[in-house]
């Protein structure tokens, strides 16, 4: 019996510590936690109950003199019977194979106790160091008595601060504000209460306020914070805009046994790049997994338990980092709800996950577009604004959508009225799949087909998920398991380009990588030109602090989405973008220029340049001479 003893405690030792080094440091799957510990118990079971047949095992005392204040130990004697003076191998050799085997493989050897110890402390210790990944942060902090504020979407004239305060005592909470570069502060507002029903948090808003203005807000709970309003849209100062984008956190990962459970590895990095920018950056456009509710695994789903992850994200010792007190604004994504979600807005666990959404992020994020369903009851989850040279459409890729479609369902008759109820859960509507629904869907293309001011070149389109097919795995969470729809959104764009002067750029995360695509016109000239940059670009990347995929997911399949770069390690990728007006003799007709940075790590592994369209004689641009084939 003892070669398979040997065999199947190597096997759950081994499974035990590969299990655990890719939880803890590689991804922080469902499924590690359970294997992990299985294993674990099925060799310390083995280990325990048939200790005599790796040899006769000291007793702790016995092994560990020093430490039970023994002077004697019987570490001769453990050495001594360990020679196998018949076996014609010399004796060194077969120790050091024995050693080998048990501190490779954590198989036990009771004449070479001391490492038969150290393998077997070794193998509970990366099963606690799950466990605790696991339930520390859960365990110790629900975050129930927490109070923060914190900076939501703020324009030229108003700003939208969110702050929860959970005790009575602290009510009325008063509110102060004052420009930056002034002594005395003016009592703006008070609160008188907060409830339970939205999780004790109540949205700020200051208004009246002046263009490109400092200010500092103070609250009598000893909250406060500052802002600086943006440009006034016709100023010289509205022509540039600084902003970061990113998507994806998870507290401690990479695990480190030493840090705070809830400190979030990636913010070090952001708190880096935001000393590096060329100006400050105006806000943070977060596109989705703010939390991470099913991974490992759902611990719950009950409302309680998803506010309960927002509070343990806003209660982490990372947000005090230098730098962090800039706008964040917010897209909704999956893992807020549960893997892979298309549900819909009235399946579970969507009305227990969107409660907290809508309460600390949707209440302080920029203005529903015109013609979006507004009210108490509608709790519309995507967003239009305009700042300084750019508009922006904040798409909600989750609560709209249907199941998305296979490749004998794709419509290419885009024709026809898009698509179905926004109340659909799981099941295609009459004309196809959509992820937007039919609301949100006219809403974005009112919003691309919309002539801009004669400032803003720029429109930008956020999506929790990549806009491009190129991602070969999981790639019908994607758009690309959308193409009509998204067939019918890329003309759009392209009609944009050509017809209203702007360029068009989709940010978008979801994936732990970095891929930036070009989605060429149709055009016979465009095709034949490979150094050309015309057409939608996106920029999607992620993650801001999370796990990356050892393994390439990204391929250019075809010329319709045109790879520009790929980089697919980093726990922490961030994406800068900068606009300014645009100079030099070789820019002379060009509006505005864009730079794109991105950060792994908190260094630039990639820059890219774009140019608004052109100017032409004084026309709004040279490029409505384009003809788009349909």
């Amino acid at each position: 019996m003892a070669p398979a003893l040997d065999l199947i405690v190597g096997v759950a030792s081994t499974v035990t510590r590969l299990g655990a080094f890719a939880f803890l440091r590689w991804i922080p799957g469902h499924h590690f936690p359970s294997i992990i510990v299985s294993a674990a118990a099925i060799y310390l079971t083995l280990v325990t109950a048939y200790s005599s047949s790796f040899g006769t095992r000291p007793s702790l005392r016995e092994a560990f003199p020093k430490l039970f204040r023994h002077e004697h130990a019987s570490k001769e004697h453990s050495t001594d019977s360990g020679l196998d003076t018949e076996h014609d191998e010399p004796a060194l050799y077969k120790e050091e194979v024995n050693i080998l085997k048990t501190l490779v493989f954590g198989i036990p050897n009771w004449h070479e106790w001391e490492f038969t110890y150290i393998t077997i402390g070794l193998n509970v210790l990366v099963t606690l160091l799950s466990l605790d990944l696991v339930f520390r942060g859960p365990a110790l902090y629900d975050g129930e008595k927490l109070k923060f504020s914190r900076l939501g979407y703020v324009d030229h004239t108003s700003a939208r601060v969110l702050m929860r305060e959970p005790d009575p005592h602290n009510l009325p909470v008063y509110v102060y504000l004052k420009p930056s570069a002034k002594t005395n502060w003016s009592a703006v507002d008070k609160v008188y209460y907060t409830q339970e029903e939205t999780d004790y948090t109540y949205p700020i808003v200051f208004e009246g306020l002046q263009p490109d203005t400092a200010y500092a807000y103070s609250l009598s709970n000893d909250l406060g914070g500052t802002f600086r309003t943006a440009p006034a849209p016709s100023s010289a100062a509205a022509k540039s805009l600084t902003f970061l984008t990113s998507s994806c956190i998870k507290a401690n990962f990479p695990y480190n046994p030493f840090a705070h459970s809830l400190s979030i590895h990636g913010f070090k990095y952001m708190s880096k790049v935001l000393k590096s920018l060329p100006s400050p950056a105006s806000f943070m456009l977060f596109l989705g997994d703010f939390i991470y509710v099913d991974v490992p695994f759902r611990l719950s789903s009950t409302q309680e338990h998803y506010r309960s992850e927002y509070r343990r994200v806003y209660a982490s010792p990372s947000w005090k980092l230098p730098g962090f007190h800039i706008p964040w604004i917010h897209t909704l994504d999956d893992h807020e709800i549960a893997n892979d979600w298309a549900g819909g807005n009235e399946t579970e666990p969507f009305p227990a996950a969107s409660d907290p959404f809508i309460h600390y992020h949707a209440s302080v994020n920029p203005p529903l577009p015109p013609s979006a369903p507004d009210g108490p009851e509608t709790n519309t989850t995507y967003f239009q604004f305009t700042q300084g040279p750019a508009s922006f459409f904040m798409m909600d890729t989750r609560r709209y959508r249907t199941e998305p479609e296979t490749e004998k369902s794709a419509i290419s008759d885009t024709t026809k009225p898009l698509y179905g109820s926004s109340s659909a859960s799981s099941q295609a509507t009459e004309y196809g799949p959509s992820m937007l629904g039919p609301e949100q869907l006219q809403a974005l293309l009112a919003f691309l087909q919309t002539p801009e001011g004669p400032n803003v070149h720029w429109k930008f389109v956020a999506s929790s998920v990549p806009f491009t097919k190129n991602w070969r795995f999981g790639t019908s969470d994607t758009w690309g398991g959308f193409l009509s729809e998204r067939k019918r959104i890329l003309d759009a764009m392209h009609f944009a380009e050509a017809s209203l002067g702007v360029r068009v750029i989709i940010l978008s995360g979801d994936r732990h990588e970095f891929a930036a695509v070009r989605f060429p016109p149709r055009l016979a000239s465009e095709v034949s030109d490979p150094t050309s940059s015309l057409g939608p670009h996106e920029f999607s990347v992620g993650p801001l602090s999370m796990f990356y995929l050892p393994f390439r997911t990204f391929k250019q399949v075809d010329d319709e989405d045109v790879a520009l770069a790929y980089f697919p390690d980093g726990n922490s990728k961030l994406g800068s973008i900068h606009i300014e007006p645009a100079t030099g003799a070789s820019r002379a007709y060009a509006r505005s220029t864009l730079t794109y940075k991105l950060w792994v790590d908190g260094t630039v592994a990639w820059e890219y340049y774009l140019d608004s369209p052109v100017a032409d004689g004084g026309k709004r641009t040279n490029l409505d001479t384009w003809k788009i084939w349909h």
